[in-house]
């Protein structure tokens, strides 16, 4: 099985090591194309209005001047003698829950690989604490991964799907078990823009996306995560509100 890594922490993130090493128990067949920087935040986003530049680091590893979708673009279409079995995305340091998936890179690159037929996964290490970003813990993503993944190597996956997965702020031995899980949204209502001021005396501003959970019923990846499971949520790239298409179609009839 021919495996393809990827992330939106960069190149060096520590995740994406974890996430070889979780990878290399599956293949010995794995590929690396990811971010020279960090581009958390960037979504679904490709580089348009500049060139992107290809770093080789060894044989089958390698990163790219651009996006999440920018790594997977290219390893798909100019790095790989053939496309991969599998595409995984991560571990990225941090939550990617509820709506943060439109936000996130890491999802997003797993979305270019869905776009292109092939199975992919969004993995992630929710971490408790503000302030050690730097120094999050990923031994509960590193224990649990091979176990959440190997049921999803074979699973059937809807055409345009893919899988998010997110593992708790927990050690490994306290994490409760794994659960399939809907997406759930955040009220942002409250969310908060900081502003402050640079040596220079220019103001700036710093998005807080403190969300408050706002989830009806107990069934969604951000009360998975809450009560100590691991989360395991299917998504489709076809964001169409069927419901609403007869309704608006009616709008314009005369």
């Amino acid at each position: 099985m021919r495996i393809l890594l990827t992330n939106d922490d960069g190149i060096h993130a520590p995740g994406l090591a974890v996430l070889e090493r979780i990878a290399e128990r599956f293949s010995d067949d794995i590929w690396i194309c990811a971010p020279d920087e960090e581009q958390s935040g960037a979504g679904h986003s490709l580089t348009l209005n500049r060139p992107v530049r290809l770093k080789q680091h060894d044989a089958r590893r390698f990163s790219v001047t651009g996006t999440p979708t920018d790594a997977v673009t290219m390893a798909l279409k100019k790095l790989m003698p053939a496309p991969p079995d599998l595409i995984l995305s991560g571990v990225n340091r941090g939550a990617n829950l509820g709506d943060d998936v439109t936000y996130s890179g890491t999802v997003a690159a797993a979305y270019e690989g869905a776009l292109a037929g092939i199975r992919s996964i969004a993995l992630s290490q929710v971490y408790s604490s503000e302030g050690m970003a730097d120094a999050v813990p990923f031994d509960c993503a590193e224990f649990w991964g091979e176990r959440v993944l190997a049921p999803l190597l074979d699973a059937p996956f809807a055409p345009r799907s893919l899988v998010n997965v997110n593992f708790p702020p927990l050690p490994a031995e306290e994490v409760k078990g794994i659960r399939v899980v809907r997406q759930g949204f955040h009220d942002y209502a409250r969310g908060s823009v900081v502003e402050g001021t640079d040596p220079r005396g220019f103001s700036y501003y710093w998005f807080g996306l403190h969300g408050i959970e706002h989830t009806p019923g107990h069934a969604s990846d951000l009360e998975a995560i809450a009560d100590g499971y691991v989360a395991v949520t299917p998504l489709q790239l076809d964001f169409t509100h069927e419901a609403s298409l007869t309704p608006l179609a009616e709008r314009y009839l005369v």
